[in-house]
């Protein structure tokens, strides 16, 4: 992997879950995950054991709250789309503060937003807990596919590298007096962003030139 990338959701630690078996932690997230996904929305005290379990897994861990909560971001589209639900949903209707709202809508969105946070929560401490060296390790271990495993090796080390471009045009652009404000200024992003993905393709075929240069056969030496 060279050196260490995808540093921005690792949160260095030395405790038992940082200890643990990547491909352990792995499995754990995915039975984990099922089993809330399996469970009726209705069920809520279930959700909230669930919750409590995690609570505890994130004071044994070690990661800070905050580290954990300013990464919750990930989840809005989420939360827009279930804020949109009890608006768009048919069925029985119910005042609430004055709106009319589906009740179907309403508990499809709770539910969606217990399982999507429970997940997101969870996604987040397996990332804050183990190296993405060993992450990948742990996936092979459990037998995923290895052309899978490889494109998520290629995401995790060049993320950080396209980031850093996306940066570098932003800077720019802002040098130069430019700020997005509204709707006018789109076009200048969407060319921008084309920019960015042509960058980010003619780097990746530079980089695979160079791994087929140094006798890259479809597996990656460690």
């Amino acid at each position: 992997m060279g050196a260490p990338h995808g540093h921005r959701l690792h949160f260095h630690g030395h405790s038992p879950l940082h200890r643990a078996p990547a491909h352990l932690k792995v499995a754990g997230l995915v039975a984990f995950m099922l089993v809330v996904v399996a469970t009726p929305v209705p069920w809520v005290p279930a959700f909230v054991g669930y919750a409590g379990v995690l609570a505890v897994l994130v004071a044994l861990s070690g990661v800070p709250v905050p580290y954990l909560a300013r990464r919750m971001v990930i989840e809005t589209p989420v939360l827009v789309f279930a804020a949109l639900l009890p608006f768009i949903a048919v069925g029985p209707r119910t005042e609430v503060l004055g709106l009319s709202l589906s009740e179907a809508g309403l508990v499809a969105a709770g539910g969606l937003v217990m399982k999507a946070t429970l997940g997101v929560v969870a996604s987040l401490l397996l990332a804050a807990t183990t190296d993405p060296r060993d992450l990948l390790a742990g996936l092979e271990r459990l037998r995923v596919p290895a052309q899978l495993v490889q494109i998520m090796g290629f995401m995790i080390r060049y993320l950080d590298v396209v980031t850093d471009e996306l940066r570098r045009m932003r800077t720019a652009m802002e040098s130069r007096g430019f700020t997005a404000r509204d709707p006018r200024h789109w076009p200048v992003i969407g060319r921008s962003a084309g920019a960015l993905f042509i960058r980010s393709f003619e780097r990746g075929e530079r980089v695979h030139l160079a791994m087929i240069s140094r006798g890259y056969d479809g597996s990656v030496r460690r």
